[in-house]
């Protein structure tokens, strides 16, 4: 669990350097869970990765609320140090099949190609329902899409 303070800390140097309107974060978390973590993170931090991908039914399982719009995240690396602070620009559930390579390559994972997506993350959805009790259906399943820019630190221009 990241400490709070060190959050708080991370998010002030952030809203001072940006003079950022909001006076909070609504959260801070690992994408990609641990294995993950590092990678993901540095990819969030460079502005290579732009989107990410959740399994809708776990929110439900877990009773976590859907990720929403126009609010500021802490993106944490495998240690739960605040490595980015990403802004949500948009946020919308659609089945897994409908994921398109403009998404794909939004992720900024890999070759950023769909056919490499998919495969990644059927196969880490696969693993994730599992850890819960359930299946993960590729053909059926929902997935929520979360669509963010990064603001701090401040990434140079693509």
């Amino acid at each position: 669990m990241a400490d709070q303070q060190v959050l708080d800390d991370f998010f002030a140097k952030a809203k001072a350097a940006l003079d950022l309107p909001a006076a909070t974060y609504e959260d801070a978390y690992q994408l990609g869970g641990p294995e993950l973590a590092d990678e993901l993170a540095a990819l969030v931090k460079t502005g290579q990765k732009t989107a990410t991908t959740s399994g809708f039914e776990l929110y439900t399982i877990e009773q976590d609320p859907l990720p929403i719009a126009g609010v500021y995240n802490i993106i944490l690396d495998r240690q739960d140090r605040p490595v980015a602070l990403t802004f949500t620009d948009n946020v919308f559930v659609t089945p897994f099949t409908k994921i398109d390579a403009t998404i794909a390559r939004r992720e900024g994972e890999g070759s950023q190609s769909l056919a490499s997506w998919r495969t990644a993350h059927e196969a880490f959805f696969r693993r994730e329902y599992q850890a819960n009790g359930i299946q993960f259906d590729p053909a059926s399943s929902m997935v929520v899409v979360e669509e963010f820019h990064t603001v701090y630190p401040i990434v140079q221009a693509r």
